[in-house]
């Protein structure tokens, strides 16, 4: 018999999600500012929502598995007519959040959407205040779904900020999965082995891969895989609340676990990372952080590395727009992150691969001053050969110090700057912006343009009155906060 024989001891659950469930379960939020900025994040993310159901291409995605089905106290999709189990209702909700690349936006060592998570937070909020109210209980309010809101913004944004998932190949929806089970299994009233049980299944599944998201292979998967994360945190919170065991080492497990297996490589040069590097690394503790210093997307639907490009050229575009042919070239000096991500060269397949491409959303403000959700379609890029041709003159730099400061806690810049070079010699100014207006920085600048973004949205499904009702309801942050959860998407309904 070998002398090899592994002890078989249960260990207790990974200490990063014992960390992840005591905040869940003990954390208060009490700051004014982060419920605050959840109450514009909840606006905001239910606008691009609605705003996406003008796309044939998103709306096919929605309904039911099998038709004609019918869901007791059904959790519902804001701007439609259904009525869903909450598993369905929260891929269908993600989905139309994320469309358009719209909603907010969190940057740091991984990026991502934290806003996300609003499709599994409003489905299983929804379907438990209607069940409730149905059993003579009291309804969860619009407080409770801002609450997760900043917990689930919290969980995936400190994760990201010191620790790459993308370097390793792995999408950053993984972060979503994992937030969007840890506040669901609070909301449907887990306790701690429950909410621990539940995050180490998020951890254990199967993750996705990026592919989607980078040239040669971008589309439309980047669109709804969020949508898909959040919906699987809910089932994998049912799951663990009809009392399914859990998995304690799924993080540090020698050769099985989730660092030993898809956090120990990098995707460069496929070495092991140094056994200090295979764990998370969370330098900071749990709280409101996030919510506070979110990302609004408010000018432009585009990948938020290139928002700050877009503005850029759409200052440049009254200086250019009469002299395209004499254009000699156009520099787009960036930070490490955009050139990473998002410059592409050569021929874009899809709107997906247009709203991650630099050099695009950079050309079409140039040429036509502002940039839509309609011009990453492809009748649009077809009518206008003039935006390939623009492409084709575009360098792109790296700037060090953006770079750096796009990763300083105290900065955080996005920053891009614009440069048009004519054959005559001539030249613009270089227009650099290093701050979006959703950044922190320029949040009084931001509110009311988030606000106008968010009337004229509500504009695409509904009439007026219907509009200044909602608008009027949510300017309250009080009523707004007592509102039953219910009664709140009601008013989303059609």
């Amino acid at each position: 018999m070998s002398a090899n024989v592994e002890q078989n001891q249960r260990p207790d659950y990974d200490p990063e999600l014992q960390a992840i469930a005591d905040y869940v379960l003990e954390y208060r939020v009490t700051g004014q500012e982060a419920l605050n900025t959840a109450r514009y994040c909840l606006m905001d993310t239910l606008g691009c929502g609605l705003l996406a159901l003008r796309f044939p291409e998103c709306t096919k995605h929605l309904g039911p598995l099998v038709e004609g089905t019918v869901v007791p106290h059904g959790a519902r999709v804001p701007g439609t007519q259904l009525r869903l189990d909450p598993v369905k209702a929260a891929w269908d909700i993600g989905a139309i959040i994320r469309w358009l690349d719209y909603n907010d936006t969190w940057l740091a060592a991984e990026w991502g959407h934290p806003s996300d998570n609003l499709g599994g937070i409003l489905a299983i909020a929804d379907h438990l205040s209607q069940k409730r109210v149905a059993e003579g209980e009291a309804p969860l309010t619009v407080r409770d779904v801002l609450e997760a809101m900043i917990m689930a913004h919290e969980i995936q944004g400190v994760l990201a900020l010191e620790n790459s998932f993308n370097r390793v190949g792995l999408d950053h929806v993984a972060l979503v999965k994992v937030a969007s089970t840890a506040v669901v299994a609070k909301l449907m009233g887990a306790d701690r082995e429950q909410l621990l049980a539940a995050l180490s299944h998020a951890f254990v599944d199967g993750q996705s891969l990026r592919t989607y998201r980078h040239a040669p292979n971008a589309g439309s998967r980047k669109s709804w895989a969020a949508g898909d994360a959040t919906s699987r945190g809910v089932r994998l919170a049912d799951i663990a609340m009809r009392g399914e065991m859990g998995i304690p080492g799924v993080l540090s497990a020698p050769q099985w676990g989730f660092y030993d297996v898809l956090f120990s490589k990098t995707n460069k040069d496929q070495q092991l990372k140094p056994e200090e590097d295979r764990h998370f690394r969370v330098s900071q503790d749990y709280g409101s952080y996030v919510m506070e210093n979110v990302l609004f997307k408010i000018s432009f639907p585009a990948e938020f590395h290139a928002q700050t490009a877009c503005e850029a050229a759409v200052t440049l575009h009254s200086q250019v727009k009469d002299r395209l042919e004499d254009i000699d070239k156009v520099v787009i000096t960036t930070h490490e992150s955009a050139i990473r991500i998002i410059s592409k060269e050569g021929h874009l397949a899809n709107p997906a691969d247009r709203d991650h491409c630099l050099q695009y959303m950079t050309a079409v403000p140039l040429i036509f001053g502002h940039l839509v959700a309609e011009h990453y379609e492809d009748a649009f890029h077809a009518a206008h050969p003039a935006i390939d041709r623009l492409r084709d003159k575009m360098e792109v730099v790296e700037d060090a110090r953006y770079s750096r400061e796009y990763l300083e806690a105290d900065k955080r810049s996005i920053a891009n700057a614009i440069q048009v070079f004519f054959k005559d010699g001539s030249k613009t100014e270089q227009v650099a912006v290093e701050y979006p207006i959703g950044h922190r920085r320029r949040r009084e600048e931001g509110m009311p343009l988030l606000e106008a973004k968010f009337r004229a949205n509500l504009a695409t499904r509904f009439p007026a009155h219907h509009c200044d009702e909602i608008l009027a309801l949510c300017a309250d942050q009080a009523s707004l906060e007592s509102t039953p959860v219910h009664r709140f998407v009601d008013r989303f309904m059609i």
